[in-house]
């Protein structure tokens, strides 16, 4: 029997006339690029650059789908909601529940949901919705209605496995202390392919731009771990530079703990300089010992 986890994230539609341009013109993806049978990332910026939100964006009904956490989708909600008034676009937060799918399970699930993905493509339709493939062994999926869920699927309310799953594929989700605080290349935007730097202007180009081409971003995103006997919940992390000598390095943006290994897992924005070896710990918490984990994939500007 498969078990799908019930993810804690929502979906905000654009729809309307003029929902390609209007999107293109306030998120750092080239709308253009998306098709029926994908998913790309893109940002969500301040007109000072910062980031509102880091979303999963894809086609389902005539429309555009914003995926991400509750607090990046409210935000990003009221903000297009701003200036959507002078374009022909609807904008509203829906009611489809998400559920992730782990390894060995996604092979029943997607003959169970008749999903077929296509040689290149990473989501495809289904009668109940949509399926975004996030790599050959989790799924995402995205059902208009609870009841839609097959019985043959086990819900395991506790989504701390998928989301050890998200920060260990070093992907990006920013909560509430995390909004307003970063350009995209903070949280690796550009590594997951979410920022077009030919598409021209949208909001916070600019300093999306100059942080690329004058060099002067200096943080980046970086997958922590450590053992703990208890969960924890973090927001700043300490850097060690001499054995009673500590400093503030980053903040934690996304973070989930397992509770069979006692193994706490986060996603924080350090110095993009930090050696491998870094000691880090939570500010205020001297008991518990974190390490950097190596990234999926590259940081460096191609």
């Amino acid at each position: 029997m498969a078990t799908v986890y019930q993810l804690p994230l929502r979906l905000l539609s654009v729809s309307g006339q003029e929902k390609l341009s209007y999107l293109h013109g306030q998120v750092t993806q080239d709308i253009n690029l998306v098709q029926d049978n994908n998913f790309l990332w893109t940002g969500h910026c301040s007109p000072k650059g910062k980031l509102w939100a880091a979303l999963r964006i894809f086609r389902l009904n005539e429309a555009y789908y914003l995926l991400g956490s509750e607090p990046e989708v409210e935000v990003a909600c009221r903000e297009l909601s701003k200036y959507g008034v002078f374009a022909q676009v609807d904008i509203n937060i829906t009611e489809h529940k998400c559920f992730g799918v782990l390894n060995d399970a996604a092979n029943d699930i997607c003959e169970t949901l008749e999903l077929v993905f296509d040689a290149d493509s990473n989501a495809c339709q289904f009668a109940a919705g949509k399926a975004l493939k996030l790599d050959d062994g989790s799924l995402i999926l995205i059902f208009e209605h609870a009841e839609s869920i097959p019985d043959a699927f086990t819900v395991e309310r506790d989504p701390s496995a998928f989301q050890i799953r998200d920060i260990l594929a070093g992907e990006p989700q920013l909560g509430e202390h995390g909004i307003d605080e970063f350009v995209p290349q903070m949280v690796n935007l550009q590594a997951l392919n979410g920022i077009s730097f030919k598409k021209g202007c949208y909001t916070g180009q600019e300093t999306v731009a100059r942080m690329r081409y004058l060099g002067k971003n200096k943080r980046a995103m970086f997958i922590v771990y450590g053992q703990s006997e208890n969960p924890l919940d973090v927001k700043d992390l300490e850097m060690q530079l001499e054995e009673d000598n500590w400093r503030r390095a980053g903040k934690v943006i996304h973070q989930a703990y397992d509770l069979t290994t006692k193994t706490y897992y986060a996603l924080a924005v350090l110095p993009n300089d930090l050696e491998d070896s870094a000691i880090l710990r939570p500010k205020d918490n001297g008991s518990v010992s974190l390490a950097l984990k190596a990234l999926p994939y590259s940081i460096e500007d191609n």
